[in-house]
């Protein structure tokens, strides 16, 4: 028997008193059986305390999602907060973006395979052909879009159509090594990209022969949400590991990916759990 859909509400509003016993008393009004439930304070948040609340539900076949989705605005209006829904029978659609390091792709291909990531993969799309094969192993569809500074307008373009063509609603970027423009971001699905978060020192191409060459004693890997300001969009995971004078580039490269490709697994699992809650440019994961 096939278990009942969940339904997540992400609420934020100013901080005041009764505020759980409120809006945890709309779902036992409906008969709800409430599964999960995380909170935060924010006492330092600009404009005074705020708080943040994860709530998931059970429905049933009673429940009419737009009549319960109305009446929990109109609650959260009274509280002057703002709030979200999301569905366990709605699964993210997810383009996945390119180059040619398949460590991340094949992570995240494999987890969705295995369940661990509860969404649709349908495309694929690199401005190389590196990892076509990657994605024909998986049976998904592989479009190339070559960018260079004289075709990247039109390269932008092709993108956006070919996620609305495929109703994607996340944009994933897997190690994808090319800056998306502002015009691009703003019309696109909310995006994730991972990078090498904890060298900032080592822009450009080679980061692990630079830090290499410096003596770096901790690499890692921070996973954000994409923004217009190139590296600056508010971050949802970070890890780090420890490294020694012993291991040579290739040795920190391979750390690297293993950091990189589970930080961007655990940032994408999080926005697909409707788990993160955007105040300016902080997350709160709850």
């Amino acid at each position: 028997m096939a278990e009942n859909p969940r339904a997540t509400f992400l609420v934020s509003a100013p901080d005041q008193p009764g505020l759980v016993a409120r809006l945890a008393g709309f779902f036992y009004a409906r008969g709800l059986n409430i599964i999960d439930s995380s909170t935060h304070s924010d006492p330092w948040a600009a404009g005074g305390p705020r708080f943040f609340l994860r709530l998931a539900v059970v429905l049933d076949a009673g429940n009419a999602r737009e009549e319960l989705e109305q009446s929990f605005a109109a609650l959260v209006t009274t509280l002057a907060g703002t709030w979200s829904a999301g569905y366990s029978d709605r699964l993210s659609r997810v383009t996945i973006l390119v180059t040619r390091e398949p460590a991340c792709l094949y992570d995240l291909l494999l987890r969705q395979k295995m369940g661990e990531l509860a969404c649709e993969v349908p495309l694929i799309i690199g401005n190389r052909t590196d990892l076509q094969p990657v994605a024909a192993s998986f049976g998904i569809p592989f479009v190339e879009v070559p960018m260079t500074p004289q075709t990247r307008a039109a390269g932008e373009e092709q993108m956006l159509a070919l996620i609305a063509a495929h109703r994607c609603d996340l944009v994933v970027l897997a190690r994808y090594m090319q800056i998306l423009s502002g015009e691009f971001v703003a019309r696109a699905p909310v995006a994730i990209n991972i990078h090498h978060g904890f060298l900032p020192a080592f822009q450009g191409a080679r980061p692990y022969h630079q830090a290499h060459e410096r003596g770096v004693k901790i690499i890692g890997a921070t996973a954000h949400y994409v923004t217009r300001d190139l590296d600056q969009g508010p971050i949802i995971e970070q890890d780090v590991e420890r490294v020694t004078h012993q291991m040579g580039p290739q040795e920190l490269a391979r750390v690297g990916r293993d950091i990189e490709r589970v930080v961007l697994a655990r940032a994408v699992r999080a926005h697909l759990e409707h788990r993160i809650l955007l105040e300016g440019r902080r997350t709160m994961v709850l």
